[in-house]
Formats: structure tokens, C-alpha cells, sequence
């Protein structure tokens, strides 16, 4: 296995300009989540998720240094997240994560924070 940060061990800028666009490929097609992006061009968003997750991950500080402190929640306050929300993310995550290819243990890291970070969004019982 591959040493270093996991945004390195992951596959760096590639990996997560894979994944996210991916999963945005699964969001423009789903009623729920789309109408949650007020954005015709998903572009912005997904740049947005992007910077987030390698500066998570270990890699550059670029979405702080553009956008700030992450306040994830505060973000998305403005939608109803719900259950449905919630599942529906993480099938088209899943989904963009399982093609990626990762080792198990990557994916188990991987996976293990997205399945988290989604449940802390819900903030909505309808």
C-alpha cells in the first residue's frame, strides 16, 4: 500500500476530480438533490465538493483559502435535508466511490467519513 496522506494514497487531484464528477453526473439526474443545487451549471458545485474533500483529505488548503472555514451544516441549512436526501447522496456517492477502483482499505477509510459527513447533513424530518 501506498504511504503519505490519504489524498496522496487515493490518487491525489485525479482521484477526486473523478469522484466528485462522477457523483454530479448522478445529481443532475436525480429530482430530490438537483433542486437543491439553485446553480444552472452544477460546475461551481462541484469544484466547490472537490476542494473540500482534498484539503480534508490531506491535500491542497485551496477551498479554505478561497472560501474559509468548511461550516458544512451552516451551508446547507438553507435545504431540507432528509432521509431521502441523505440516501439518495450517498447512492450516487457510492456509486462514484465503487468506481474508483480503491483498495479496500481506502474505500473502507473513504466511505466510512462520506457515510458520516451525509448523516450530519440530515437536518430535516420531511
Amino acid at each position: 500500500m501506498a504511504q503519505g496522506s490519504p489524498y496522496e494514497r487515493f490518487g491525489g487531484h485525479d482521484f477526486f476530480a473523478a469522484l466528485v464528477h462522477d457523483f454530479y453526473v448522478g445529481v443532475a439526474g436525480d429530482p430530490v438533490l438537483r433542486e437543491m443545487y439553485p446553480e444552472d451549471d452544477l460546475g461551481p458545485a462541484e469544484e466547490r465538493l472537490r476542494m473540500f474533500l482534498e484539503q480534508y483529505w490531506g491535500g491542497p488548503t485551496t477551498y479554505s483559502d478561497l472560501r474559509g472555514h468548511p461550516r458544512l451544516r451552516m451551508r446547507h441549512s438553507p435545504y431540507q435535508v432528509n432521509l431521502d436526501a441523505h440516501d439518495r447522496w450517498l447512492e450516487h456517492m457510492g456509486a462514484a466511490v465503487k468506481a474508483r477502483g480503491m483498495t479496500p482499505q481506502d474505500e473502507a477509510e473513504l466511505w466510512d467519513y462520506l457515510s458520516r459527513a451525509a448523516f450530519s447533513m440530515v437536518n430535516s424530518d420531511g
